[in-house]
């Protein structure tokens, strides 16, 4: 009876951080769907449903993986579309904008 309960935990993370990451774009939510997506592809097995493409005789694209490649793009959409980019440095542009109001 406990079979399914930790991959019906994971996929409420998944839907919970790629809702929360389309409510309120963020590189944060973006990276915790990152995180979702990635946990659920390995703690998915219970529901991983039909069998759509297989690799080889135990390994293949499941219904339940296309959960994940949603969320992945959801994800990728939000750090392209969102002014947030944690690997730029913000003392530059500050530097520049007190130069500017001094002179």
């Amino acid at each position: 009876m406990a079979l399914p309960f930790y991959p019906l935990v994971f996929m409420h993370f998944l839907f919970a951080a790629t809702t929360l990451c389309l409510a309120r774009p963020s590189s944060l939510t973006a990276g915790a769907t990152v995180v979702a997506a990635v946990v659920w592809i390995f703690g998915n097995g219970p529901l991983e449903g039909q069998v759509l493409w297989e690799f080889d005789a135990t390994h293949g694209l499941t219904v339940s993986d296309l959960l994940s490649v949603a969320a992945l793009a959801i994800a990728v959409w939000t750090f392209a579309t969102t002014g947030d980019r944690p690997w730029v440095r913000r003392t530059t542009r500050r530097r520049r904008k007190l130069l500017r109001s001094r002179y």
